[in-house]
C-alpha cells in the first residue's frame, strides 16, 4: 500500500539522487500522523466543549489522584507553560466552575487548584471520547505492532523528554 510519503520521498529520490532521504520515510509520517492525531484530539475535546489546553489541565488534576489537586507550580510542570499563562487558564477555568482555588493548608501564602466534580466528569468524558478516537487510529495495528510501535517511539522520544532543565 502507497502513501503519500511515498510518493514525497520517491519525488525526492528522483531529484536529489546526492542525499539520503531515508529519514522522511519515518519522520514525515510521524509528523503526518501528529496532524491527524491532532485533528482528533480537537473533536473529541469539542464534543465535550473543552479545548485542548483545558483538557490538559483538568487531566493533570485528575491523574493526581483524590482529593485531584495540584499547587500551580505542580501544573506548570505537568503542561509545560509559563506561569502567566498558568494563571490565566486557571482563572478561566475556574470562572467555567471547573476548577476552584483553595488555601494551601502547608503554605499560607500557596494556593492549591482543585477539580471540581464538573471538572471531573468532563474530563473523565473527554478522555473517553480521545481514547475511543485513537482505538480506532490503532486498530490497523496488532497489540504485538502497537507494542513495538509504541517501544521504537520511546526509544525517539526519551531524549527529548529527559533533557534537564
Amino acid at each position: 500500500m502507497e502513501d503519500e510519503v511515498d510518493r514525497l520521498v520517491a519525488a525526492w529520490r528522483r531529484e536529489r539522487p546526492d542525499l539520503d532521504v531515508e529519514p522522511l520515510e519515518v519522520l514525515s509520517r510521524v509528523s503526518r500522523l501528529a496532524r491527524h492525531l491532532d485533528r482528533a484530539r480537537r473533536i473529541a475535546f469539542a464534543e465535550h466543549e473543552l479545548e485542548p489546553w483545558e483538557f490538559d489541565v483538568l487531566t493533570a488534576l485528575r491523574r493526581a489522584g483524590a482529593p485531584y489537586q495540584l499547587s500551580p507550580g505542580q501544573l506548570l510542570t505537568q503542561t509545560l507553560v509559563t506561569s502567566g499563562t498558568m494563571t490565566n487558564r486557571i482563572d478561566r477555568l475556574a470562572k467555567k466552575g471547573l476548577v476552584e482555588r483553595e488555601p494551601d493548608p502547608t503554605d499560607r501564602r500557596g494556593v492549591l487548584v482543585r477539580l471540581t466534580a464538573e471538572g471531573q466528569d468532563r474530563a473523565d468524558q473527554a478522555l473517553a471520547g480521545l481514547l475511543a478516537q485513537e482505538h480506532a487510529i490503532l486498530a490497523e495495528l496488532s497489540s504485538a505492532q502497537r507494542s513495538e510501535l509504541a517501544a521504537l517511539l520511546r526509544q525517539l522520544t526519551a531524549p527529548f523528554d529527559n533533557v534537564p532543565g
